[in-house]
């Protein structure tokens, strides 16, 4: 586990990201309409949380910096996903078991023209919630986990800031005492020093 522990950061910490930023374009509430219409109001992740798209982005990003970077950082961005893992749940969370009526006002007034809390409030008759809220909640369990898991285990990390160290090539150690294999991201970081990670 420990041998594997800076791939499993890496991966849980992006997919979560990349699967917000899905979330974020999918039908998150439907709302009726006290307007006669027939079919609900769709209202996308986006608008249902403001937050989600942005924050989704950023826990990407910070996947994708974690398999590079030096210890300090690897603190620092383990930290970052746990908090934007915890602020998206508690809001994520809301929406899926409240369904309030301030994560839809944006989308009715949008396609009503209908302005101010009370007004939107007397216009909307019912909110239903898609599976998403709950399927992108589960998904922020898995960023926690994951920046807990890189606090945790990031001192262990073998290589990700060796680009970054000023020793020669010829400090590393060699031969069988110094041979472990190699992950993907050791093979990548080869790859970017010119060397063939194949040999």
């Amino acid at each position: 586990m420990i041998r594997r522990a800076r791939l499993l950061s890496v991966v849980a910490v992006v997919a979560s990201g990349a699967l917000g930023v899905i979330s974020s374009t999918q039908v998150w509430l439907e709302v009726f309409l006290a307007d006669g219409a027939a079919e609900p109001l769709a209202v996308p992740g986006a608008d249902a949380v403001a937050l989600l798209a942005p924050l989704s982005l950023a826990a990407l990003a910070l996947g994708g910096a974690l398999s590079i970077v030096g210890l300090a950082l690897r603190y620092a961005f383990g930290a970052l996903s746990l908090v934007i893992g915890v602020t998206l749940l508690i809001l994520t969370a809301r929406v899926a078991l409240e369904h309030p009526v301030d994560a839809v006002a944006g989308a009715v007034t949008a396609a009503t023209g209908i302005t101010g809390p009370a007004a939107v409030s007397e216009l909307v008759l019912s909110i239903s919630a898609t599976p998403w809220p709950a399927v992108t909640a589960a998904v922020w369990v898995v960023l926690i986990a994951a920046g807990v898991f890189t606090l945790a285990t990031a001192r262990h990390w073998r290589g990700g800031d060796r680009r970054y160290r000023s020793e020669a090539p010829s400090a590393q150690p060699s031969g069988p005492a110094g041979s472990r294999p190699h992950d993907a991201i050791d093979s990548w970081d080869d790859l970017s020093r010119g060397d063939d990670p194949t040999a």
